[in-house]
């Protein structure tokens, strides 16, 4: 039986970061990185635990969509604007300097622009892979071939029984099973990304085995975040309940080892704080391939403005430094990139006891900037509600 052959590596002062030709990320001591022909150098006398650089960022593309979705976290819109395709071809070119091994395009809608081909191509020229996220509003028989040139194309899909509508206040669900659709017809590899809310929680098996029989490969649960027009007192209204959140690890279990859904199921990293009631060993974790909140250390992305941020969903302060600066400089000065990442690494309590911590990092900061005004432990955790009083 062959196996994955190396397609990337970067080393690490704890060894090193392989990509493999199925884009499979695996991590690897010192040893194992000698045996791979690696050399880190001074690096590897080095007891600093942060990384050099991100692994993923995520490039906003556009702030133009056809829709106005009510919890769109970048407040696209129709008289949204294109970034500069100079402007991308320089962060694409920065972000392979850095070794980089994945970038996702986004938006707004990235079909809207007419040069995602040549973006993907360029970026797999530089060594990148390239992913795509879109609602598959625009959507064209001619995107076809243009969509060939990614590693994968993530279609937003919020539900059925009307979940896709209460995400996004108006329906469009048939258009997305449509993009689906044809990409899968087309041998396209297509994951879905669901935003889970407490509509869409309750019919999340039903949309599930619905994506899954369309032929989707991968379906990636999002934690529904309170940022851009979603950031509004209607949040508290769309989050998980606790009965839900108490509920996500078995449903997860039960959708991953289902035999008739053919399908990998995987959370993002705002989701892992959830999992404190069930989960109290954070191996398992790490064999899911489940991993806490990265901003600002393994996951970066760039605004519309080419600066670094620690996630798409964090927007830039307009007084930040260094907003000209190359990108390695950026990592290390960026206010919002070392606040992110000094408190996953040394957190307040609950999280600081947390045996889970190494892998959540404390979770969602967007939801505790918004809900306790300050960055700090995610207010939505079962251990910090417990920690708190709160019910």
């Amino acid at each position: 039986m062959s196996h994955p052959a190396i397609l990337a590596a970067r080393t690490e002062p704890f060894g090193a970061w392989v990509m493999l030709t199925d884009h499979t990320l695996v991590a690897v001591d010192q040893a194992r990185a000698r045996t791979l022909g690696l050399d880190g150098g001074p690096q590897w006398l080095s007891h600093h635990t942060a990384p050099t650089f991100a692994l993923e960022a995520h490039v906003a593309t556009t702030s133009r969509c056809p829709a106005r979705c009510t919890s769109c976290y970048q407040d696209a819109s129709p008289e949204g604007t294109h970034v500069p395709r100079e402007a991308l071809s320089h962060t694409l070119r920065a972000l392979a300097q850095a070794q980089v091994f994945t970038v996702a395009f986004g938006g707004g809608e990235p079909l809207t622009r007419d040069d995602l081909a040549s973006l993907a191509l360029e970026a797999r020229a530089l060594g990148l892979v390239p992913v795509l996220t879109t609602s598959g509003l625009g959507f064209r028989d001619e995107h076809i071939e243009i969509l060939r040139a990614f590693a994968q194309v993530n279609v937003s899909h919020d539900g059925v029984s009307g979940g896709y509508e209460q995400v996004r206040g108006f329906d469009a669900a048939a258009t997305a099973e449509r993009t689906i659709t044809e990409l899968v017809r087309h041998g396209i590899p297509v994951g879905v990304n669901i935003v889970l809310t407490q509509r869409t929680f309750a019919s999340l098996e039903a949309t599930v085995r619905r994506v899954c029989a369309l032929g989707v490969r991968e379906v990636q649960l999002l934690r529904y975040k309170p940022q851009g027009r979603a950031a509004s007192l209607d949040y508290f209204t769309q989050r998980l309940t606790p009965a839900q959140i108490t509920a996500l690890w078995p449903t997860l279990q039960r959708l991953s080892t289902d035999p008739t859904l053919p399908v990998s199921v995987r959370i993002d990293c705002a989701m892992t704080p959830f999992l404190v009631e069930h989960v109290h060993d954070p191996a398992p974790l790490a064999q899911w391939g489940i991993f806490g909140c990265e901003a600002g250390r393994h996951l970066t992305a760039v605004d519309r403005q080419g600066q670094l941020a620690p996630c798409s969903f964090v927007p830039n302060e307009p007084d930040e430094s260094s907003t000209s600066a190359p990108f390695a400089t950026q990592w290390t000065q960026r206010k919002s990139l070392t606040q992110f990442r000094n408190l996953a690494e040394s957190p307040p309590e609950p999280c600081a006891q947390c045996a889970l911590h190494t892998v959540c990092r404390g979770g969602c900061k967007v939801v505790s900037g918004f809900i306790d005004h300050a960055l700090g432990p995610d207010p939505e955790c079962p251990r910090v509600r417990a920690h708190r009083g709160s019910p």
